[in-house]
């Protein structure tokens, strides 16, 4: 760890001296690109945060949002907590410990809400998926995830997992969590008063992510499986679900005035943040912290990323209560320090061990001094380090080169692509069932869980599309705004709001940096366009090694709302007609193919396609299609196209017959556009009643009858002059690249 030399001066300029060596380490840690958004910063009032449904948007530990129409006869309403953060680096050093402590960093932020974690959604992005290291890589992450969210106890619902070359040295992991909480139980990260207590909850500290915000802030070197290995956290979920229920009982016995989970920067980033933000100070004692390894030193308490801890401000009357829950939870507990109205001080008196070393009676008689290890205002250290102005280059779209491929050929390709094939292997692993909450579970479109409380189904969908937005970063991120809400609205539910997971590589590079702005301007202007404010986020720069930069990869999570928890299923029934809802791409050029993953298995390439001229319109009319009781099925059309989305529809026991005209039926390329083309916000819909969709979308998006559904479990898809013929049995076969793939 080293504070670059420019921001050395601008602190030796603020401080009117030299920062000691726990000062330089806190601000370099603390101005880091990780934590203090430098080259990000600037481009994130892009979004639109607002609303009457967003009771606490960014900048907090985790969003607060309330769900409409549910409040009781006091006025008060149920709250729901957003929150999404990234765990790449370390995934990639440690993938189980990496993104299990990624797990446990999400759930804590949202326990230091005052909100109970309900449901998680993980959206994972590996190299190609042939290739070995992807696959430890991609086992290991799932592994550590499924381990951290089974044990703690928190269904994961949903996600997306995605395989692209240019993640090969760097992979991504993003971790949603969504938590229930209500006005009464509402706790932020604003510090109330001086007077009160810091205490701090939970695990010991050790050495472990020593740091990590660092660590996160730089490409990933050659040697870094190895050399930053100290860097990443260690997990222990079974304290963190300990911690869950404490947190739970301090809450409800309303103990806590403020919160702050301990994550990046340790313990001097979650203190001094959380007095910064109520304009206060605090004297923290640093030896009072409850460690698990001797003889730590001021900075390793200051700055170790151990897991497993919550800062709490305290009311002094309150401190021995929440003492005792701890206690009764067998989590440790220390009073730290206090609130004050001054500068954040840290102090340091070394142990017994240390003031032996340094007694020069030799008999670690003497008390050693107490030391001044930091004196600097809390405010400067957590928002005054400047931001980066760097240059941008903007993408341009690819030529266009279509391949010519045998149609039956490709379907059997695209179908069987890990991109496109069921992600079933990653989500049997997780317990998405615990809780009894989950009414739609992983592997359709938008999980649902039912908030009781509210009489609601809470819809979430989560992920990105790397093919997308390496073609057009722009378009590609309006594209995976669009997606989200069409997968929510295919549940019957309407979009509330969104966090998002900005992920780039080195910004110092113009193209890259022109890429992802470009990507946060398309999911800023396509979220706008929706209605649905993005009340919080995380955004991950320097993603970046030897293999080159990441594309740039715009996670968004979210989450929707309907009356009640059923929804129409994903599967047909063996009765009913089948419509598409959107653009079929009938004509050579019609439609694009661009970020298709057509393209990407065979080696073409083209402009990224047009986006719906209304999409808000076509969002809200699926979602009240979707209600009607004449709908019988309805999947969205995304990865792989019309074609995939079909595959997708058919069981053993209900299969199609799908007639897709095309003007000139020798056109092989007309034909492969109206299946494999990627536009978002479609659907396929089966119902008793087309006529009325039809009406419904009229003057929205165009209706296209596509034929009917069989009891015989196959598929057949006559489009031009070729007929794809195949059975639900042989299709499963297909979808099971993971699996296979991994034995």
């Amino acid at each position: 760890m080293s504070l670059a030399d420019s921001d050395h001066k601008l602190v030796v300029s603020e401080l009117g001296r030299e920062p000691t060596p726990a000062e330089a380490a806190l601000f370099e840690n603390l101005w880091s690109e990780h934590c203090a958004y430098r080259s990000s910063r600037p481009l994130l009032s892009a979004f639109d945060s607002e609303g009457d449904q967003v009771v606490i948007g960014p900048g907090d530990d985790a969003a607060v949002v309330a769900l409409p129409g549910n409040e009781d006869e006091d006025g008060s309403s149920t709250y729901i907590t957003m929150g999404i953060e990234s765990h790449n680096h370390p995934s990639y050093v440690d993938p189980f410990d990496g993104a299990a402590t990624g797990v446990g960093g999400i759930v804590r932020d949202t326990l230091s809400m005052g909100a109970y974690p309900i449901a998680l959604a993980d959206s994972l992005y590996f190299g190609e998926f042939d290739a070995e290291h992807s696959k430890y890589l991609f086992e290991g992450v799932v592994e550590g995830i499924s381990h951290y969210g089974n044990c703690i106890g928190v269904p994961t619902v949903a996600g997306s997992v995605d395989f692209h070359p240019d993640y090969e040295g760097n992979p991504l992991v993003n971790v949603a969590c969504v938590g229930l909480t209500d006005e009464e139980r509402l706790v932020t990260a604003v510090a109330q008063e001086p007077g009160n207590k810091l205490v701090l909850v939970g695990n010991g500290t050790g050495r472990d992510g020593l740091g990590g915000a660092s660590f996160a802030s730089e490409d990933l070197a050659e040697d870094a499986e190895t050399e930053d290995r100290p860097a990443v956290q260690v997990g222990d979920p079974y304290a963190e679900k300990l911690l869950i229920e404490a947190n739970e009982q301090l809450v409800e016995e309303q103990l806590i005035e403020s919160a702050r989970d301990l994550g990046a920067a340790g313990l001097g980033g979650a203190s001094s943040e959380l007095v910064a933000k109520g304009g206060l100070g605090a004297h923290i004692e640093l030896e009072r912290v409850h460690q698990r390894e001797p003889n730590m030193n001021a900075l390793e308490i200051l700055l170790a990323e151990s897991q497993e801890r919550m800062c709490y401000e305290v009311e002094p009357d309150n401190v021995d209560r929440v003492r005792e829950i701890a206690e009764r939870f067998d989590l440790g507990c220390s009073v730290i320090g206090e609130v004050t109205d001054g500068n954040y001080v840290c102090t340091f008196e070394g142990s017994e061990t240390q003031r032996a070393s340094d007694d020069s009676s030799g008999d670690g008689t003497e008390p050693r001094e107490r030391e001044t290890v930091v004196d600097v205002d809390a405010y400067f250290l957590g928002e005054g380090a400047p931001m980066n102005d760097l240059e941008s280059e903007p993408v341009d779209q690819p030529e266009t080169d279509l391949p010519a491929v045998d149609l039956e050929a490709a379907f059997e390709t695209i179908v069987s692509s890990p991109n496109t094939a069921s992600k079933r292997w990653v989500y049997r692993q997780y317990d998405h069932e615990v809780g009894v909450r989950t009414s739609v579970g992983p592997g359709d479109d938008a999980a649902i869980i039912a908030v009781r409380e509210a009489e609601q189904g809470l819809a979430i969908s989560s992920g990105a599309a790397p093919n997308w937005t390496s073609v057009a970063p722009y378009v590609g991120a309006k594209a995976i705004a669009l997606e989200n809400a069409t997968n929510i609205a295919a549940k019957g539910a309407t979009p509330l709001a969104a966090v998002d997971c900005l992920n780039g590589g080195n910004p110092e590079k113009p193209d890259v940096y022109g890429g992802f702005k470009g990507a946060v301007d398309g999911l800023a202007d396509m979220c706008s366009t929706l209605s649905t404010p993005v009340v919080g986020g995380n955004v991950s720069l320097y993603n970046d090694s030897v293999a080159g930069p990441i594309p740039p990869t715009p996670t968004l999570a979210m989450v929707g709302t309907k009356d009640g928890y059923d929804a129409p299923p994903l599967s047909v029934e063996s009765e009913g007609t089948l419509l598409l809802v959107g653009d079929v791409g009938l004509e050579a050029g019609d439609v694009r193919l661009g970020g298709s993953e057509y393209l990407a298995q065979f080696d073409g390439s083209d402009a990224f396609p047009e986006l719906p001229a209304d999409p808000a319109a076509v969002v809200e009319t699926l979602a009240d299609v979707a209600n009607d009781e004449s709908t019988l099925a309805v999947h969205d059309i995304s990865h792989g196209g019309l074609a995939v989305s079909l595959a997708e529809m058919i069981t053993e026991d209900a299969g199609l017959e799908v007639s897709i005209p095309v003007p000139d039926a020798a056109d092989e390329t007309a034909a492969a556009a109206a299946l494999f083309h990627e536009q978002p916000g479609r659907v396929v819909i089966q119902t008793d009643s087309p006529d009325a969709v039809a009406d419904a979308f009229d003057g929205v998006a165009p209706v296209v009858e596509l034929g009917a559904a069989t009891d015989d479990g196959e598929l057949t898809i006559d489009v031009g002059s070729a007929t794809i013929t195949t059975d639900a049995a042989t299709i499963d076969a297909h979808r099971s690249t993971i699996e296979d793939g991994l034995e």
